[in-house]
C-alpha cells in the first residue's frame, strides 16, 4: 500500500480516489466506520480509497507542551488502514503552511487539484482549514461546484457514549485495557526497538526486553499482562511487563519491560509490537529483592493464567 504527501501531487492511478477525511489517530470503531464507507463507495464505483492521517497532531503542532497523547504511530496506522481495505495512506505534515491554509484553499488547491480527488467521507463534526472554520457544509458546497462529492457518517455509540478517543486514553490511564481494546476493536500497543538496559532482570531471572515509550501515551503504571510480536518473523510471545520507572531501582528510568515466558531468544535491536492485555497491579517498591522476585513470580502465573483463558483472543 502507498503512502502519500499531501504536499506532492498524488501519482496518476490514484487521482479519481475517495479519501476518508480524519485524523484517525486510533482507528477506533467510529475512526473505521467513516474509513469503511469511503471503502466501499470506492469499491462500488472502481476507484482506489485512501486513508489520511495527519502528523504531527494538530494539538501537537498548536500545544507542542502537552503529555504525549498518541495511541499509534504512522507505521501501526499504515498497518491497520492497509488491514481495513485501503489503497493508499495520506500523511498531511501538519506544519506552519498547511494550518494558515484557508478552508477554501484546502478545499480547491489540496483536495481537488493537488489531490485530485472524486469524493471525501468525513464524520459529521469534521473542522479543517485554518481557524477550524472549514465544516461539512462547506465541503458539501464548494467541493460540489468543483466537482467534489462529500459524504458525512454520524458518532457510533455505544452503552458507555460516544466511542472516542479520548474515551479510549482514559480507560488506559485508569489502568483498563480491556475496555480501550473493546473501543479500538484491537488491544492498545506500543511498538519499538528493543534497547541494552542495565541487566537487572536478568540477574533476578526475570530478563526483559526494555522499549522506550516515546510519544505513546502513558497508561498507568503498573505490571500488565501482555503480548509481544516480533515484527521481522510475525512470532507471538506471551509474557507480562512493567510500564512505569521502577521504583525499586535507582535512577528512575521511564520504560516498558516486557518479559516473555519462555523465550531465551536475543532481541536486541529488533522491532516488537508490546499489547497490553489486562492490568494486574500497580508499581511498587518492596522491602529488597526477595521480596520483588516472589511478586513478580505471582505477577507472571497471573498473566500467564489470564493470557491462556478460554476467552482470551
Amino acid at each position: 500500500m502507498r503512502w502519500l504527501d499531501h504536499r506532492n501531487p498524488v501519482p496518476a492511478p490514484l487521482r479519481g480516489a475517495v479519501i476518508a477525511l480524519g485524523n484517525f489517530d486510533g482507528f477506533h470503531l467510529g475512526h473505521q466506520a467513516v474509513a469503511g464507507e469511503a471503502i466501499r463507495w470506492a469499491h462500488d464505483e472502481g476507484r482506489p480509497s485512501i486513508i489520511a492521517t495527519f502528523d504531527p497532531h494538530p494539538v501537537r503542532f498548536f500545544r507542542p507542551d502537552v503529555p504525549p497523547f498518541r495511541l499509534t504511530t504512522l507505521e501501526q496506522r499504515h498497518e491497520l488502514y492497509l488491514a481495513a481495505g485501503a489503497t493508499a495512506m495520506l500523511v498531511f505534515h501538519f506544519d506552519g503552511e498547511l494550518a494558515g491554509t484557508s478552508a477554501q484553499d484546502f478545499i480547491a488547491e489540496i483536495l481537488v487539484e493537488r489531490l485530485g480527488a472524486h469524493g471525501v467521507v468525513t464524520g459529521d463534526d469534521f473542522t479543517f482549514g485554518k481557524g477550524a472554520v472549514g465544516n461539512v457544509g462547506l465541503l458539501r458546497e464548494m467541493g460540489g461546484a468543483l466537482g467534489l462529492d462529500c459524504r458525512t457518517v454520524g458518532v457510533v455509540e455505544d452503552e458507555g457514549g460516544v466511542i472516542s478517543s479520548s474515551r479510549i486514553r482514559d480507560a488506559l490511564r485508569a489502568g483498563d485495557p480491556q475496555e480501550a481494546a473493546r473501543l479500538l476493536s484491537r488491544p492498545f500497543a506500543i511498538r519499538g526497538i528493543v534497547e541494552h538496559g542495565d541487566k537487572r532482570g536478568r540477574e533476578i531471572g526475570y530478563p526483559t526486553a526494555n522499549l522506550a515509550i516515546d510519544a505513546y501515551l502513558r497508561p498507568r503504571y503498573g505490571i500488565y499482562a501482555v503480548t509481544g510480536r516480533v515484527l521481522a518473523s510475525g512470532e507471538v510471545l506471551k509474557g507480562a511487563a512493567n510500564l512505569g520507572v521502577r521504583p525499586q531501582f535507582d535512577p528512575p528510568k521511564e520504560l516498558l519491560e516486557p518479559h516473555f515466558f519462555d523465550f531465551s531468544g536475543d532481541l536486541y535491536g529488533q522491532e516488537i509490537e508490546v499489547a497490553f492485555h489486562h492490568f494486574l497491579r500497580p508499581e511498587a517498591k518492596f522491602d529488597g529483592l526477595e521480596a520483588l522476585t516472589a511478586q513478580m513470580e505471582r505477577d507472571c502465573e497471573e498473566a500467564r493464567r489470564l493470557l491462556s483463558a478460554p476467552d482470551h483472543d
